[in-house]
């Protein structure tokens, strides 16, 4: 079944979001209502893309997910690719395209790219083998280290060893091993203040910073769907020990907007990146070490928000409400050009 049959196709210009997900995307149906942009929903987790085929006209935006496997669609990313492809091909306005595509599944990619505008990274090193992961490791030459799969998502399969012993005498065959093979083996930097800063940006250009406590562990999802009452995404996995009560303060207060002045340096060499590696509505996750230093160590080009944070804030800043607003007025430009 193609494309063309399979997902709705409306009269008029209007702005196609492909996703994979319903939970995360229903924040952005509610927005899109409110202020009349038509839109439709193209949930890619099979089908066919077909080469004589013609795209409708209008702005498309990619939701597709690294951690889509864990929901059941093993190969959503692989048809997303031809697809966007195929919207390319024809002249489509994309945000978040083929690179955006391709740095979404490939923290080391990742890496790379950041390096070469400048963005300081933790020291990595990618392997492929049970063998070759503890030579890195010793390679590394630090401890503690983490190690955590190259395709990924929601930070499952993340790993912190305290030394190289207990990497040896771990279990092989993690569940949580990366789709491609290839596991990272990473320096860890310990926060100065046991918390990550998340850098969203929207429309290419940085929105805000979200402070998000570390203390349950690496699993640091945003989206309100994430938020069950203990401080992990909803894996499937047992809360930790310790972990907060839904509706406590701890539970609560997990993603706070920053009050800081963001770094104005980070800032720039950041929307350079996004710029250079055509992603417009993403997120860039860092850790400041205790000697000041700012480390990026994921980017997310499949962001979320939380709400309840922003609303803590005072709630000027919805980054859902923006995003709509960014595609819709995308969707006017297009459909007057």
């Amino acid at each position: 079944m193609s494309l063309h049959s399979r997902f709705e196709r409306l009269a008029k210009p209007a702005v196609y979001v492909i996703h994979e997900n319903d939970e995360w995307v229903e924040p952005l149906r509610v927005a899109f209502r409110q202020r009349d942009i038509p839109f439709a929903e193209w949930f890619v987790d099979s089908g066919t893309v077909e080469l004589d085929d013609v795209p409708p006209p209008g702005v498309f935006y990619n939701r597709m997910s690294a951690s889509s496997h864990t929901r059941a669609h093993r190969y959503a990313v692989e048809l997303t690719a031809p697809l966007l492809g195929w919207l390319h091909a024809h002249g489509r306005r994309v945000v978040n395209g083929r690179r955006a595509l391709q740095l979404e599944v490939s923290k080391f990619e990742q890496y790379l790219a950041l390096r070469a505008v400048g963005v300081p990274t933790p020291r990595t090193f990618a392997a492929n083998g049970r063998a070759e992961l503890v030579a890195a490791a010793r390679a590394l030459g630090t401890t503690p280290f983490i190690v955590k799969p190259n395709r990924g998502g929601k930070g499952l399969g993340v790993r912190l060893y305290r030394s190289l012993e207990e990497l040896e005498g771990a279990p092989g065959g993690d569940a949580a091993a990366s789709l491609d093979g290839i596991e990272l083996v990473q320096e860890y930097v310990r926060p100065a203040r046991d918390l990550i800063s998340r850098m969203e940006f929207i429309g290419g250009r940085f929105y805000y910073q979200v402070d998000v406590d570390t203390t349950g562990g690496f699993e640091l999802c945003p989206a309100d769907q994430c938020d069950i009452g203990d401080r992990f995404c909803p894996t499937g996995e047992s809360p930790p020990q310790g972990a907060a009560a839904p509706g406590s303060a701890a539970a609560k207060h997990k993603f706070v907007l920053s009050p800081d002045t963001p770094d104005a340096d980070l800032v720039a060499r950041l929307e350079r990146f996004f710029r250079e590696n055509d992603a417009e509505i993403a997120a860039a996750e860092y850790v400041e070490s205790a000697q000041g230093e700012r480390f990026v160590y994921d980017i997310n080009m499949n962001t979320n928000y939380n709400r309840q944070a922003e609303l803590d804030a005072g709630g000027a800043r919805l980054g859902m409400d923006r995003v709509a607003e960014f595609l819709g007025a995308e969707l006017a430009r297009s459909s007057a050009a």
